[in-house]
């Protein structure tokens, strides 16, 4: 994944083409002085606005990586593209670049809508760009794509949403992604939300949008492959079903979050700080994750697990934490009034959240979960011996 930035266009205030340079200067350092690893499956260009990139710049970075790395036959290599950002002949030359896999940020079909969230583009932009896509992929350029959008807005009501979902499968795209309002610290919304002034959707309300997401998009022939993913057969993000099945990966630039080895590391999120972080990364840094390679917690695989339609297989990621299987019925004694609801469903050794109302209460399932986890390490942290008293080292004293 190759955040690039949170803004979009040539607006005031936007990074300019030396700014953009700049940073992909520092990009290329990255990933040049990473460790190699296995041909890449998968690439996706996105936590921000990656067509502020001309396809030049972005067929840099893709060789960049090929060099690095190597990329597998038939990799899906996907590109966020804002509605407002880009052409058709600009969309031509990025799959000329080699991006196969497009993920278009629409968020809403209402004028209204689009305004109060900030964003650039009206509904007939993105009905404009979604026909562009959709002519890619019938002429056998562009491999799938997908379209974002957000529900439980403020204000939001069930027809709203229908009128929403039915707009959208119009267009049929082959991939949705449904994510909710997320309210950012120091954000309009987030000073709204402080005054009393932001109206959210109640839990109840939540829940009946994503009830109706699930079977208007089922009754269209979606897959509910993941909390906030649909897919029609054949068309599940590789690199979406990657990542929360708890693989490792490679992150780069600013903001970007990578665990190639089972060990986080997270980069600054501004192009000063993210200057200074790479200038401080020791030459052997990726080495050393590699060399203390481990799994990603239990806490964590637990929870990317439940987010996918097919759960996890609890007796042995409990095997794999090295935890007894005594914890396993200390979880079935603490899950058991989600199992009687029906939100959490025990099919064997696999443990998975029902759809659409377990999926649709996740946090409620998670949250007891997460508590269980963080009790028992604090637990097992009290419990360990004192480290050893420090002894002279040879020829002290």
């Amino acid at each position: 994944m190759v955040p690039l930035g949170d803004r979009a266009g040539s607006a005031a205030g936007e990074p300019g083409a030396a700014s953009i340079e700049a940073y992909l200067a520092l990009l290329q350092r990255e990933i040049a002085a990473s460790d190699a690893g296995p041909p890449l499956a998968t690439i996706y260009f996105g936590g921000g606005t990656p067509s502020l990139l001309d396809p030049a710049q972005l067929l840099a970075l893709i060789e960049a990586l090929e060099r690095r790395f190597g990329i597998a036959a038939g990799a899906e290599i996907t590109l966020e593209l804002d509605p407002a950002s880009f052409s058709r002949q600009r969309l031509a030359a990025y799959l000329r670049a080699g991006v196969n896999r497009v993920s278009l940020g629409g968020q809403n079909f209402d004028d209204q809508v689009l305004a109060s969230l900030g964003r650039r583009h009206r509904r007939q932009d993105l009905i404009e760009a979604a026909s562009w896509l959709a002519q890619a992929q019938a002429q056998g350029e562009l491999r799938s794509w997908s379209l974002d959008l957000i529900q439980a807005l403020p204000g939001q009501q069930l027809e709203h949403w229908r009128s929403q979902l039915l707009q959208a499968t119009a267009l049929q795209p082959p991939h949705l992604s449904i994510y909710d309002l997320t309210i950012e610290p120091g954000t309009v919304f987030a000073r709204r939300l402080e005054r009393g002034q932001l109206q959210l959707p109640d839990g109840d309300l939540a829940a009946d949008l994503m009830e109706l997401t699930q079977a208007l998009l089922s009754g269209a022939g979606y897959g509910h492959y993941e909390i906030s993913n649909y897919a029609l057969p054949g068309h599940a993000s590789r690199h979406n079903r990657v990542y929360w099945s708890g693989a490792g990966w490679w992150g780069f630039g600013m903001g970007a979050t990578a665990a190639p080895w089972g060990v986080r590391q997270a980069r600054p999120r501004t192009r000063e700080l993210y200057g200074r972080w790479l200038a401080a990364q020791p030459q052997s840094a990726s080495s050393e994750l590699h060399q203390r390679r481990q799994g990603m917690p239990f806490d964590e695989r637990l929870l990317v697990g439940l987010r996918r339609r097919e759960g996890v297989q609890l007796p042995r990621l409990l095997a794999e934490a090295g935890l007894e299987p005594a914890r396993l019925e200390e979880l079935a004694q603490l899950l058991e009034p989600f199992t009687a609801q029906g939100l959490l469903l025990v099919e064997g050794s696999r443990w998975r959240l029902s759809d659409p109302e377990g999926l649709a209460l996740s946090n409620a399932v998670l949250r007891p979960l997460l508590a269980w986890w963080d009790g028992l390490v604090q637990r097992s942290s009290a419990a360990a011996p004192p480290p050893p008293a420090a002894s002279p080292a040879a020829g002290q004293g």
